[in-house]
């Protein structure tokens, strides 16, 4: 099963294209995703087709106009239930827009807008925000539980950012300005506004109060967080490099960066190895001084750690140190550290 969308230009990691159509692939477990082999123009083709992601979209479609009438109801008829609201000078977020509001929206001083919705649930397009002067950032993303890309995120909030530092507005908007458009507007408020995510997600709570989050769209704001914004604000680069949730690591296979498990060897150090050598000979050797080295170092700690044990001693009350040695003191008065290398 594919579901078609009008996607032009580079794709993305995680997109195939068969015979015109484009599916995006995102990441799942594999129970969740079928190999599909045939013939694409006389040479085999085998794609992954994510079918969580596929049966999603098939309900997301089916789902769209009902849903949206519901939104248009509650909307006239409940005054609490806005169809955007204002969540900071120059940010407003809400759901999908009709052609009928685009000038009310520039009346507002909107000058840009950033849809999320797939082609399928885009009510106004491009060239009209363009005759009114805004311009328009798609950033096309499933509906329900999913997230936009990182690289999306970045992009709108920087979209974002660009007009209020000129003093413009901006509408971020999805279907019902929930989900996939609050992600976005949590980002931008946590990088420009210094908000951590949970704050951000309160303050716009506060002001949307049915703005509600699936767990992927959770996760982007955290990742984004920890990567985009922590990284810029702090002040130890090789921490900014590794700042990484335990989630993120994980997906990706990596390993946080331990900095103090590492003996760094210059090529000063190797002078004087014979390079004529048997390779196997001269690896024994490498590893023998290696193995030198980080016995010296675990038993220059072991030496550390009794000495500061012998200094806290000599601190103590003075009846303590008028009362004979005993025998685990005098193990403390002394320590020995044994070498070995082993070739």
């Amino acid at each position: 099963m594919y579901i078609e969308e009008e996607k032009r230009g580079e794709l993305e990691n995680g997109e195939v294209e068969m015979a015109g159509v484009v599916e995006k692939v995102e990441k799942s477990s594999p129970a969740d995703k079928v190999v599909y082999s045939g013939g694409s123009s006389g040479k085999n083709a085998i794609v992954v087709l994510d079918v969580r992601r596929v049966m999603v979209g098939v309900g997301a479609r089916a789902l769209f106009y009902p849903t949206l009438l519901y939104n248009v109801v509650r909307n006239k008829i409940q005054v609490e239930f806005r169809w955007w609201d204002l969540i900071d000078e120059f940010v407003l977020l809400g759901a999908v827009p009709f052609q009928s509001d685009v000038k009310r929206l520039k009346e507002l001083g909107v000058s840009g807008v950033v849809t999320l919705n797939e082609p399928y649930e885009t009510l106004v397009p491009t060239s009209l925000y363009e005759a009114h002067g805004i311009r328009h950032l798609v950033l096309p993303t499933r509906d329900y539980l999913f997230a936009p890309s990182l690289n999306n995120i970045c992009q709108a909030v920087e979209f974002i950012h660009e007009n209020a530092s000129n003093g413009q507005s901006t509408y971020v908007h999805c279907k019902a300005g929930r989900g996939r458009s609050t992600t976005i507007v949590l980002c931008y408020l946590v990088k420009y506004k210094q908000m951590t995510p949970n704050d951000a997600y309160n303050y716009v709570k506060s002001i949307r109060p049915r703005v509600l989050l699936a767990s992927a769209q959770r996760q982007a704001v955290q990742d984004f967080y920890h990567i985009m914004v922590k990284k810029t604000h702090s002040s130890n680069p090789l921490t900014s490099m590794i700042s990484l949730n335990s989630r993120f690591l994980a997906k990706r296979n990596l390993l946080a960066f331990d900095d103090g498990a590492v003996v760094v060897i210059t090529e000063t150090d190797l002078d004087g190895y014979d390079a004529s050598l048997n390779s196997r000979v001269a690896g024994s050797e490498i590893w023998a001084d290696l193995n030198l080295v980080y016995r010296v170092r675990v038993a220059g700690g072991a030496a550390l750690a009794r000495l500061s044990c012998m200094w806290l001693s000599c601190h103590t009350d003075q009846k303590i140190l008028n009362q004979k040695p005993t025998a685990k003191s005098k193990q403390m008065e002394s320590f020995t550290v044994d070498i070995h290398v082993f070739s």
